[in-house]
């Protein structure tokens, strides 16, 4: 996995273009589509899938679920669930990976929800923190991050780290 330091040095050179190609080619070589759901990133992880021409082979759809009442209409999350654990939590992120793939055509979902910024934080969740689901069929993946920078590079770094982590992934069998 990428460091930090790693992560805003790639976003800061949009460097999507590069593990998009190459998460674009495992997942064409599977037949699999791709759905991402995303809250703090605003659907920029759907906007470089689809900066790639020829995506309409593997990347099905995003959602965009920047309020909690979209994450529960359009995914699924139990509205308790946010209740109790707060929109940035693992049990949200993991809820929002398996929503995208239940509400869509997709075998594949990338889910992010965090705290960007400049505003929001808190002692228990400061800015920059980042909870990522990644779903591959009946498998959930889960991962905490906390970024530095302003709101631009925390999302960068958010989307940088959420294309990475699905290719290795998927790379890994």
């Amino acid at each position: 996995m990428l460091l930090n330091e790693e992560l805003l040095a790639l976003a800061t050179k949009a460097p999507e273009a590069e593990i998009v190609q190459k998460l674009a080619a495992v997942l064409r070589q599977r037949g699999w589509w791709l759905a991402t759901a995303e809250s703090c990133t605003g659907g920029m992880i759907a906007a470089a899938c689809t900066d790639l021409a020829g995506s309409s082979d593997w990347f099905e759809r995003g959602f965009v679920t920047y309020s909690n009442a979209a994450k529960t209409e359009l995914l699924g999350v139990p509205a308790a669930l946010i209740a109790r654990h707060g929109a940035v939590s693992e049990p949200v992120a993991r809820a929002m990976a398996a929503g995208a793939v239940t509400h869509s055509a997709a075998q594949v979902s990338i889910a992010v929800t965090g705290i960007a910024g400049p505003a929001g934080g808190s002692e228990d969740k400061p800015v920059g923190t980042v909870w990522f689901g990644w779903c591959v069929g009946d498998q959930t993946h889960t991962e905490h991050q906390r970024f530095d920078g302003d709101r631009t590079a925390v999302r960068a770094q958010t989307v940088a780290h959420a294309l990475h982590y699905l290719h290795d992934w998927l790379q890994s069998g």
